[in-house]
């Protein structure tokens, strides 16, 4: 879905403007709840989420009527993953609304007072406590036992994780009966009849590396951070791989509850401690704005010894009966907020920049850091984004830098401490040419990022290029799959597609695999040797030149008709000057930016010599216009299910 109103001020925009960026953030959001409930594998920062939902809820607040029923103002979590069985919430599990500064709790504090038409010389307790970093989740005993466990879901609907839960240690299976203190409606001791105790499952700092470094050890999987470590544990459909991952549980609320648990949160949390549950300490009462605000300064500063990760701190009004009387808020109560964190920061030495190629040739800078501890994680490398930031920031080796870590995103460099740079850095110098292959990276117009070349025969693209090369719309050759492509490639059978084409030399090798046998090996050949002959727009499309899909593929077959015609012009296209060059812009539907990219790739003499080679395997057929134009022309159509008056 496109943005256009990015970057626009909400009171600067349109209604067609607010509708577009409406469901624009609707659709984002809702993918990053996804990304960050389900999946456990995060994109953005908790500040940028934030600034997200800050956004959609400005542009509502001012335009009304276009609140979309898919709101995510009105919407908590992600909606439950398949594997587990589906809990529906009999009290909703749901979020809480932010809070950045002094002004927000200010806000917070007033509102409160505003809502309960209290004075401002009125008591106002407010119970203060840590925000873990970890998953929710909502545990339910009955008669003082454990029945029942489940995530949180949508809010309304979660996943049932009772026997993953169970494997918790310091999670108790059954609530002692002879603790002080009765409660009216339940069993003796005090434990009511029904109980949903709410909290955090978490991982503990010391623990989650060396949980990462037995997966390392095993060649599993390593997690990015504790909180993802928490969630990859508690979704294991296997009870007893859970087991093995060291989780804890605190306590810090309540849903469904057959009794009060007391008039005051400070009361609650007391029977709920008495009851073994641990909870989310240092907590504390506190009844001003400074009182507030000085809380969390200090647990800001404590933050960095805490055993477990936090993000923030939660403000919750102490009065129960104040709680139920202030009530809910679309998807928050109007009775707690949670105050964040900013990004955590550190200073540290810049040893290095390496350059990184990813899989479609973009040359990304990584700074290469004395490992320092940001946020309760190691972090031993950063991202410079690009030459422009580099430039911007003036980064160089040798560098005291500011690193910030957001969230579960890579961290980055902030800011350089000048003060402290030795004397001769020297200004960092972006390459222009591939460290991977030694093609040319080309920046094109408009963009700030630098791209290799060099596509064909790069090794940081040679898999996704030759994937590419033998798809459906490509040369399409049936038996030869993204899968085997891979392992082809992994074995050295194939390197550039001129090798698919030589596969008959490694026949035995090939039969001799596990899945292949005599039979699928003379299939996929044959196969291969169908794709000797092809058309020239097929043949275009899939050397994987940036830019150029199937149509203008097809474009550039119409006009040029032969491939050595093709090839020849866009060789002679690099002099901007030539009449090749301004031919090739002037095609309908080119365009400067696309004929710099197919100019690119020809002026590489790596892309050269591959084309070369395969052009000894493979001979593309001259374009033939066909007789009828029509929108399936050329195309392979492929029905399913059944017809009314004839087979497939």
């Amino acid at each position: 879905m496109t943005r256009h109103a990015a970057g626009i001020p909400v009171e600067d925009l349109t209604p067609d403007q607010a509708a577009a960026e409406l469901a624009w953030l609707a659709e984002e959001i809702r993918r990053h709840d996804r990304l960050y409930h389900q999946d456990a594998a995060p994109e953005i920062s908790d500040a940028d989420y934030d600034a997200l939902r800050r956004r959609n809820e400005a542009i509502e607040a001012r335009f009304g009527g276009l609140v979309r029923p898919d709101s995510p103002s009105a919407r908590v979590g992600a909606a439950p993953a398949t594997g587990f069985a589906k809990v529906r919430h009999k009290v909703p599990m749901l979020s809480l609304g932010n809070a950045f500064d002094a002004g927000d709790v200010a806000e917070f504090l007033a509102r409160i007072r505003r809502f309960l038409g209290l004075g401002e010389t009125d008591d106002l307790a407010v119970m203060a406590e840590p925000k873990i970093d970890g998953v929710s989740a909502s545990l339910r005993y009955e008669r003082g036992r454990f029945v029942r466990g489940a995530t949180r879901g949508d809010g309304s609907t979660g996943e049932d994780i009772t026997a993953n839960l169970r494997t918790i240690a310091d999670l108790p299976v059954t609530l002692p009966v002879n603790v002080p203190g009765g409660v009216p409606g339940g069993v003796p001791g005090g434990v009511p009849e029904v109980l949903e105790v709410r909290g955090e499952v978490y991982m503990r700092r010391d623990e989650f590396r060396k949980l990462n470094a037995r997966q390392e050890a095993a060649g599993d999987k390593v997690f990015a951070n504790p909180r993802n470590a928490a969630a990859g544990s508690l979704r294991q459909l296997d009870a007893t791989v859970t087991a093995g991952r060291p989780l804890h549980f605190f306590a810090y609320a309540w849903g469904e509850v057959a009794a009060p648990l007391g008039a005051t949160m400070e009361e609650a949390r007391a029977r709920l401690a008495g009851w073994g549950f641990a909870l989310n300490e240092p907590a504390r009462l506190c009844r001003s704005l400074e009182e507030l605000l000085a809380y969390h300064e200090e647990i800001m500063a404590e933050r960095p010894a805490l055993p477990y990760d936090i993000d923030g701190v939660v403000y919750k009004v102490d009065r129960l009966d104040w709680q139920e009387r202030l009530g809910f808020v679309s998807r928050a109560p109007r009775w707690a907020v949670a105050h964040k964190f900013p990004a955590e920061q550190a200073r540290t030495v810049l040893n290095a920049i390496e350059i990184q190629v990813g899989r479609t040739g973009a040359l990304t800078p990584v700074a290469r850091l004395e490992p320092i501890t940001v946020g309760g994680v190691v972090v031993s490398n950063a991202t410079l984004h690009n030459e422009d930031e580099i430039a911007r920031k003036d980064v160089r080796v040798g560098d005291t830098v500011i690193v910030q870590r957001a969230g579960d995103v890579i961290p980055q460099v902030v800011q350089v401490v000048k003060d402290k740079r030795p004397k001769g850095a020297k200004a960092y110098k972006f390459p222009d040419h591939c460290p991977k292959c030694h093609s040319h990276a080309v920046r094109e117009e408009g963009e700030a990022v630098r791209r290799c070349t060099g596509g064909l025969i790069c090794p940081a693209q040679a898999v996704e290029r030759l994937k590419h090369f033998v798809s459906r719309d490509a040369f399409d050759i049936e038996g030869l799959g993204a899968k085997q492509i891979e392992a082809f490639w992994q074995d050295e059978m194939i390197q550039r597609p001129g090798d698919i084409f030589r596969l008959k030399a490694s026949a035995e090798e090939i039969t001799a695999r596990e899945g292949w046998g005599e039979q699928s090996v003379a299939n996929l050949l044959a196969a291969v040797e169908a794709r000797r002959r092809i058309g020239l727009d097929r043949f275009i499309y899939a050397l994987g030149i940036r830019q150029v899909g199937q149509a203008t593929a097809r474009l550039l077959a119409k006009t040029y008709v032969s491939f050595l015609a093709f090839a020849r012009d866009m060789q002679r296209a690099e002099d901007r000057d030539s009449e090749e060059h301004q031919a090739l812009e002037n095609i309908d539907g080119i365009g400067p930016k696309v004929a710099a990219m197919i100019i690119d790739f020809f002026a590489e003499p790596h892309n050269i010599d591959v084309v070369a080679d395969l052009n000894n395997e493979v001979q593309p057929q001259d374009f033939e216009a066909p007789a009828t134009e029509s929108p399936v022309a050329g195309k392979t159509v492929v029905f399913t299910g059944s017809l009314e008056t004839m087979t497939r």
